[in-house]
């Protein structure tokens, strides 16, 4: 994120903490500037599993018990947020699959 001081003598919360992520996490050979691998590690972390990610997201939204397990009547309800979703080949899933 850019940030302009514009007579400002102080940082905003958010601009110190972006500063801390890009020096602790972001700038991982500590040149001060982000490289091509540090950029694609920021935009496309290789330890985060976006398939499960979503999946968590899913059954978050929509586990109204919360119980851990969705019904058939939890799916339908949040019907919306299933057929938007890339875990569900954006609603596919819902039709190739009987147990939905």
């Amino acid at each position: 994120d850019m940030y302009s001081h514009d007579g400002d003598a102080d940082e905003p919360e958010w601009v110190k903490t972006e500063r801390e992520q890009f020096v602790e996490f972001r700038d991982k050979n500590r040149d001060g500037r982000m490289d091509k691998e540090e950029t694609k590690d920021w935009i496309l972390p290789s330890d985060y599993d976006h398939a499960e990610a979503e999946a968590r997201h899913l059954v978050y939204e929509s586990d109204q018990d919360k119980d851990g397990k969705l019904t058939k009547e939890e799916i339908v309800e949040k019907y919306d947020l299933f057929v938007g979703s890339q875990a569900t080949d954006f609603g596919e899933a819902l039709v190739r699959h009987d147990e939905f």
